[in-house]
């Protein structure tokens, strides 16, 4: 009988060892993150307090996300997709990249702030528009550009920067603002003509904001909520515009990945950023954007630009022009996407 037990337990150990150990598999969870690196940290540290999950996060910029998701389609590292512009979220949607999920917070978030198949959900919204830096202005004898039509004044020659739309979700809000505004081939003849004017494409669409505060340029063309940030953070000498035109604008989103390796934690964690308490933690590391739960209070500081002209922004179709507008802007332009 004693040997019969003795060969049960080492029948029960070696199929342990063979399904790779006793232990069960240690919980973990990772996202990338298309905002703010404060913010993406915030978040991972309180849904991991919350939870008990272990909780990493990678920051990128929306163009950066999109190549590695295509890159991971069949072996996905992260299982979330959190910030970044939602035509970017199209994008990935039109890829197969992306897998449909409806929140338990879906019934307070606006029809107008998610996709209706569930595939991405708004968490916040933005202004693109420019960031000046006064002192530097007044030391060139240059006004604050308040149209898109100022920026091609050749005074600005080498004072503008603003990131790449192949790298930058930013950027391409920029490019697909204009080509809604002028259709595409004045639009593209624009910013050929601007391209005369920028000093620097960045990889990051956030950069053009810091650079403009540390009196690195006069003007930046970034989203209107980092330029307060920054100033909160001290750098005094910023001032915000938005074009007369009209301007493009942003709903970041979250979205769970096909393929995700932790699709429970996935949908635990949408489900607790879109909640009115979360969002409303943004402002608390310096995320200024409008909030998209119905129950949420935007931060003090978005209400600045609450009376921004819009454009009726299509995101259906900025997504799925993505691809081809990025490439002719790169062509037009002859610009290639930084890499730092």
């Amino acid at each position: 009988m004693k040997k019969l037990k003795n060969l049960l337990i080492s029948s029960v150990t070696l199929l342990l060892i063979a399904c790779g150990g006793s232990k069960e598999p240690e919980k973990t969870f990772t996202f990338y993150a298309g905002l703010q690196d404060d913010h993406a940290a915030m978040i991972a540290k309180e849904f991991q307090a919350k939870t008990g999950i272990k909780t990493d996060y990678v920051r990128m910029s929306s163009g950066e996300v999109l190549a590695r998701l295509k890159a991971e389609k069949n072996n996905m590292t992260a299982s979330v997709w959190y910030g970044g512009p939602a035509d970017a979220f199209v994008a990935a949607q039109a890829e197969g990249l992306l897998e449909p999920y409806k929140s338990k917070e879906d019934q307070y978030i606006p029809a107008n702030l998610k996709d209706p198949g569930n595939y991405w959900t708004g968490i916040y919204v933005g202004y693109l528009g420019f960031v000046g830096n006064q002192k530097m202005l007044a030391e060139k004898g240059l006004e604050m550009p308040k149209s898109w039509n100022d920026l091609l004044d050749p005074k600005f020659k080498g004072e503008i920067v603003v990131a790449h739309p192949g790298s930058s979700g930013t950027a391409y809000t920029m490019v697909a603002t204009l080509v809604q505004l002028m259709g595409e081939d004045q639009a593209m003849e624009y910013l050929k003509q601007l391209n005369q004017n920028i000093r620097q494409y960045t990889k990051s669409g956030t950069a053009p904001g810091r650079m403009a505060g540390q009196g690195e340029v006069t003007v930046g063309i970034t989203f209107l909520h980092d330029a307060i940030k920054y100033k909160k953070e001290g750098f005094t000498d910023i001032i915000i515009s938005a074009p007369e035109e009209g301007t493009g604008f942003e709903i970041g989103g979250v979205a769970l990945l096909k393929n995700a390796p932790n699709p429970e934690a996935g949908k635990m964690f949408i489900d607790w950023v879109l909640s009115k308490e979360v969002q409303e933690l943004g402002k608390t590391v310096g995320s200024y954007q409008f909030l998209t739960n119905s129950n949420a209070n935007p931060p003090e500081e978005a209400m600045q630009l609450k009376g921004t002209k819009l454009i009726d922004y299509d995101f259906d179709w900025a997504g799925n022009n993505r691809v081809r507008l990025v490439e002719r802007f790169t062509n037009e332009t002859n610009t290639d996407i930084p890499q730092k």
